[in-house]
């Protein structure tokens, strides 16, 4: 006799069961399942006391499981109808993934094949045919995918730490997309293939769209900052883990270098521009997500316009918080301290405009114990001042709207790299700046991976709310990524992470960024420059 509560609900059986058979509300879809803070598929078999909790598609762990599997799908829909065709599946704009068929012949009709693959995906769904789960030994697997051809899979494999492989089947078709999947084709029905060339896009559900699929929004300037990332990982090599790796135990040092001097090409380019156009350019703004290594860019930038003769003054937005007692609650009667309303808006335009006019101004100064302001600075700027903002509202016009457009220039900045695990299997841009967050809190203010982990959803949330709509009126994107930071990053928060317990409710996510970490050799941290933006994570930063 065991019991089991599900969804809040107490039952008693006296045989193991079948999580899928304890759903009675056939018309609910859920993907997978928590027991006992473990995530489990649908078919695994329960035999003892235990939580169950039943996830949708408002659940991000549920997403995570359905766009595998719908990768999966397409996988097998490819391998069906165009046996002979190569793909690479990365994360892409409006939310989806970006398939690229690397050897499409040039007369090839991708309307015609688009319309075939989702002909297939449905035939197969309509099918519902079962995905069953297999286990193979590493050297089976190598053999597997060497008889398929596919190479990128066997060299991953051989990092594995493990000593077997999770496979799954459907009909006589087998893969593996490092991810648990949904038990059969006919839970896939959510999805659209979209045009988008060189390639097209596969639209899903996602959670933070409360499990529906989100409007297809272009993000041109985005797109072409992914398509630029994934040209700089094919120059450099550096494209999976595994060609990561081979740099890691061949020529680490010259491999951090490489990287780190394309972020000082970039930062040329920035202050040449600026240079060049210094009459109309005065107000520098930089926003971008959390953990995308905002401080250290805007200091670097600071350093790189020294050079070009200039004088940057930095102005921080901090200081314009209004006092704490006069900022308006929400709806709840909280406080949003991520909310454009908190900073004192008129004057921060006031001051701005006065300050490219030649004026004196007095810019307010925000003591944060108090929580209020406690005073003023007086500051006058020269046509060789450059103003330099950063901050989550900095790119939203609001908050510089009286300054012209001419004499804004805008740069985003945020870690586009564009890595897999194989060619079928892209490894997520937020779990890098998740890990980067780990580091940092646990480096900086000794906060255990729990917490980060706990408040990340809601830094999600304001980056959706504040950030990602102003980044397409960017005119430069600076990709803060470095494709040898997960060499780097790994033994801090492997250590951090492994200190969440097994019944913690952030136990899942640790153990999801532990199984990919564990995939990359090490990099040691001697081989990184005191300026890197990657120092602002792991420390021994010149700027700290």
């Amino acid at each position: 006799m065991f019991t089991l509560t599900i969804n809040g609900e107490k039952k008693t059986f006296k045989e193991k069961v079948r999580l899928l058979d304890l759903i009675t509300d056939k018309e609910q879809r859920y993907y997978i399942a928590l027991v006992n803070n473990r995530m489990r598929e649908l078919h695994y078999m329960v035999d003892y006391d235990a939580t169950v909790e039943f996830l949708d598609s408002t659940h991000p762990e549920a997403v995570l499981t359905y766009e595998a599997s719908l990768r999966y799908l397409l996988a097998m829909a490819f391998r069906k109808l165009y046996p002979g065709y190569d793909f690479k599946f990365n994360y892409s704009i409006s939310r989806s993934v970006f398939c690229h068929i690397t050897n499409l012949e040039k007369d090839a009709d991708m309307r015609e094949i688009l319309q075939n693959l989702n002909t297939e995906m449905e035939r197969l769904i309509q099918k519902d045919l079962p995905i069953t789960r297999l286990e193979m030994s590493k050297e089976e697997a190598i053999n597997f995918y060497e008889k398929q051809g596919y190479k990128d899979k066997i060299d991953v494999i051989r990092y594995r730490p493990e000593d077997t492989v999770h496979f799954y089947q459907c009909g006589d078709y087998i893969n593996y997309m490092y991810s648990l999947m949904v038990p059969s084709t006919g839970y896939l029905k959510d999805f659209n293939l979209r045009a988008y060339p060189p390639g097209f896009l596969i639209q899903y559900p996602r959670a933070e769209a409360n499990g529906e699929m989100p409007k297809f929004e272009d993000a041109p300037i985005y797109g072409r900052t992914l398509r630029e990332a994934n040209r700089w990982a094919e120059r450099i090599d550096a494209q999976t883990i595994a060609r990561i790796n081979r740099h890691a135990e061949k020529m680490a040092n010259d491999f951090v270098q490489i990287n780190e001097s394309r972020h000082n090409q970039m930062l040329a380019e920035i202050g040449h521009t600026v240079k060049k156009n210094k009459e109309d350019i005065r107000l520098i703004a930089i926003a971008g997500p959390s953990s995308s290594g905002k401080t250290t860019f805007s200091n670097r930038l600071r350093i790189e316009l020294m050079t070009q003769g200039l004088k940057p003054v930095m102005i921080s937005l901090d200081d314009y918080y209004l006092d704490r007692d006069k900022i308006e609650p929400d709806e709840n009667g909280e406080i949003d301290l991520e909310h454009i309303n908190t900073l004192d808006i008129d004057l921060f335009n006031q001051n701005m405009l006065d300050l490219i006019q030649g004026k004196e101004v007095d810019i307010p100064i925000f003591d944060f114990m108090e929580k209020k302001r406690s005073g003023y600075k007086k500051l006058r700027i020269s046509e060789d001042n450059p103003i330099i903002i950063e901050g989550i509202h900095a790119l939203n016009e609001t908050l510089t709207e009286l300054i012209p457009q001419h004499q804004k220039y805008k740069i985003f900045i945020s870690p586009q790299l564009q890595i897999n695990i194989d060619h079928q299997n892209p490894i997520s841009i937020t779990n890098l700046r998740l890990l980067r967050r780990i580091v940092r809190d646990k480096k900086f203010r000794n906060a255990p991976a729990s917490k980060t982990i706990n408040m990340w959803p809601s830094v999600r949330r304001g980056e959706f709310r504040w950030i990602y709509p102003h980044q397409e009126g960017a005119d430069y994107i600076f990709n803060s990524g470095l494709a040898y930071e997960m060499g780097v990053m790994k033994k801090y928060a492997l250590d951090t992470l492994m200190e969440i317990p097994r019944e913690s409710e952030h136990f899942i996510t640790a153990n999801r960024l532990i199984k990919f970490l564990k995939y990359f050799k090490d990099i040691d941290d001697t081989h990184v420059p005191n300026n890197s933006l990657l120092r602002e994570f792991i420390g021994g930063s010149c700027f700290d």
